[in-house]
């Protein structure tokens, strides 16, 4: 039905060099980008008529959701449930902080599967929003 990726790709690069009479410093900054690719067509039409900012959340509530849903996802897609919907495995560390724009996206997308084909992946819906 739809497929799900999330993409990870890191830039480096110096930053500033710091040169004082006998010292050279360099300092590198290393950045690390990521992005949700939802190849659903009936997702971002559904998102921009159910999210409203209004009930938007903190990162830190979109991940510790997310966390769940991705265990739940992946069980799914191990076991071969569901196969027409969920059909890839997420890569998806806790440990990262992917950022509140990815974070909040991921959510809204397992909360448009459950309501959409009622897979059990978030907690109830009432629980939300």
């Amino acid at each position: 039905m739809g497929t799900m990726v999330l993409l990870v790709w890191a830039c480096s690069g110096v930053k500033d060099a710091l040169k004082t009479s006998a010292i050279s410093d360099q300092k590198i900054q290393d950045s690390i980008k990521y992005d949700l690719l939802i190849d659903d067509i009936g997702f971002d039409q559904w998102y921009r008529f159910n999210f409203t900012p209004a009930n938007d959340h903190t990162n830190d509530y979109y991940r510790s959701l997310n966390d769940l849903a991705v265990v739940t996802w992946n069980d799914y897609y191990n076991m071969g449930r569901y196969k027409l919907i969920i059909d890839s495995y997420i890569y998806y560390q806790p440990n990262i902080d992917y950022g509140i724009e990815l974070n909040r996206k991921l959510f809204w997308y397992f909360k448009y599967i459950q309501d959409q084909y009622g897979i059990p992946l978030l907690l109830s819906s009432h629980d939300f929003i």
